[in-house]
């Protein structure tokens, strides 16, 4: 998640995302589309499009087909409609849904980094209790906050589905991931800027937005209905389009001025990826 108030928009939503339909763009060469991704110093993954992962060069350079597919018009038809809705939109992987399965939905287990947060430990789990709450009083999905591995809540972790941990970047508020993500890059990153001046928002409505993308869902404004800060089409639509989504940036035409919360919209699809 990314906020002009607090930061410029990253480089690739100017550059890529932003900007009209894919059709009045001129394609990037990879090695432009790669330099305007974030690399994570820590980790080695690319953050492209304000928060969203590619955990290896081979994710990084199948986006970037997708984008030169998207860019040059390819024809296709757009991605169907799910359940006989009308054109919030779910990742897709190779034409399926990027969803958990129904018993992991139930026990989406994660650990919050204590060595990392120090003295904001006690604000961010406050600040997840209410996001993963907003989340789960929508859609049949249970986040369970293991506190007993905080004190070893890192990437390696595999007894938590994963991990909430403090970086230093000005490149985002925060990042997650989709669920298709292997554990390695199955984290929730806030940075330090997210504990300073964010108004309008709050960090837990900024985690709100990230924990949509952890069940699978998309930021809402690569739609065409947006009509900027396109990203790609591997998405299905389970409703239609919805400029107030907790999945929609402000800056991409978004009409939430407030806080970053679930719209009726919003819950509905849930409902429907997680009944």
């Amino acid at each position: 998640m990314q906020t002009r108030k607090v930061m410029s928009v990253v480089a690739f939503l100017v550059v890529v995302g932003c900007g009209g339909t894919p059709t009045e763009r001129q394609p990037l060469t990879y090695e432009a589309f790669r330099a305007a991704a974030y690399q994570e110093p820590d980790t080695g993954f690319f953050v492209t499009n304000g928060d969203e992962l590619a955990e290896t060069e081979a994710d990084l350079q199948a986006a970037f087909a997708r984008y030169l597919g998207e860019a040059a018009d390819t024809g296709e038809p757009a991605p169907a409609a799910l359940d006989g809705l009308s054109p919030l939109i779910v990742n897709t992987v190779n034409g399926n849904n990027d969803r958990w399965a129904a018993a992991t939905a139930a026990n989406l287990t994660y650990c919050i980094s204590q060595s990392s947060f120090g003295s904001r430990y006690a604000a961010v789990v406050t600040a997840m209790n209410s996001a993963t709450a907003a989340w789960e009083a929508t859609a049949n999905v249970n986040f369970v906050h293991a506190s007993a591995q905080d004190g070893n809540c890192t990437s390696s972790n595999t007894a938590v589905v994963f991990d909430v941990r403090q970086v230093t970047t000005t490149q985002y508020l925060a990042r997650a991931f989709f669920p298709s993500t292997t554990r390695r890059g199955r984290e929730i990153l806030i940075a330090t800027s997210s504990f300073g001046t964010i108004t309008p928002y709050t960090l837990a409505g900024v985690l709100r937005h990230e924990l949509g993308h952890t069940v699978g869902f998309r930021h809402e404004h690569t739609r065409p209905e947006s009509g900027t800060c396109f990203e790609d089409n591997n998405w299905r639509a389970l409703t239609a389009y919805d400029a107030a989504s907790v999945m929609h940036y402000p800056q991409c035409r978004g009409t939430n001025r407030g806080d970053l919360v679930l719209t009726a919209l919003d819950r509905t699809g849930a409902r429907v990826l997680y009944p």
